[in-house]
């Protein structure tokens, strides 16, 4: 029986007791308030729902992630970043991004980024932990994603491209900065070909847990139910927006 949620306290079950069919599925219930959020993030765990479904929360098992230094530019991607003209900032279209993500793709009915979701990660942003990158051509947004920063890790969103390639470009950047910085891992959560072609690649649930249990603390506030201190992302957003 999947676990229901109550609002107060913030907890959530063990990863390890997450479904197999479908996979990762975790509990419902809880909250999209930022304390909910960084909480779950700390515990390898995130919300996932469309409209006219209860708020569920997800750990698959194995979990997609892409280390920074292992990122695959091919050629033809490497000579659209030297000659394609595009511009990649970070943090100046948030909204315009996550909303972006949100609309629907071909051959898909809806979306899963529902307005309390995006409304959700928008207060993040606020607060410092949610970031976006930003991919522009002539001046228009193209293309983008969107995640939570904590300390050495991105756990990646969504991302969006209006022509070829502007996805990949946001993610290139990000994977520069984390490099030069002390970015360690970007999650990229369930296993999908496009991500696979740049070289993200799947791990076992309890060794992704285990990094986050050693760079971060896992149970923030969880007894008290206070939203806990944010670590820093260990790079800089400034350094790529300042190139954009």
């Amino acid at each position: 029986m999947l676990p229901w949620l109550p609002e107060h306290p913030i907890g959530f079950p063990a990863v390890e007791t997450a479904l197999d069919e479908p996979d990762g599925l975790l509990a419902a219930g809880g909250n999209l308030t930022p304390d909910w959020l960084l909480a779950a993030y700390r515990r390898g765990i995130f919300p996932w729902y469309s409209d006219g479904q209860p708020l569920l929360w997800w750990s698959p098992d194995p979990r997609m992630v892409l280390f920074p230094e292992r990122i695959r530019v091919r050629r033809s991607l490497a000579k659209r970043l030297r000659n394609a003209g595009f511009d990649v900032t970070a943090d100046r279209a948030f909204r315009d991004v996550i909303e972006a993500c949100a609309a629907p793709r071909d051959g898909e009915p809806g979306t899963w980024i529902t307005e309390a979701m995006r409304d959700a990660y928008c207060r993040l942003h606020a607060l410092g932990a949610a970031h976006s990158i930003e991919v522009w051509h002539d001046a228009r947004l193209v293309g983008g994603l969107y995640g939570i920063a904590l300390g050495p890790v991105f756990f990646g969103e969504s991302m969006f491209s209006r022509t070829a390639d502007a996805s990949k470009v946001a993610l290139v950047s990000l994977a520069g900065a984390m490099q030069r910085g002390d970015g360690r891992l970007i999650d990229c959560q369930m296993h999908t070909p496009h991500l696979a072609s740049l070289g993200a690649e799947d791990i076992a649930r309890s060794t992704f847990v285990s990094y986050l249990d050693q760079w971060l603390d896992a149970n923030p506030g969880e007894a008290s139910g206070q939203q806990a201190a944010m670590p820093a992302a260990s790079w800089s957003f400034a350094e790529i927006d300042a190139t954009g």
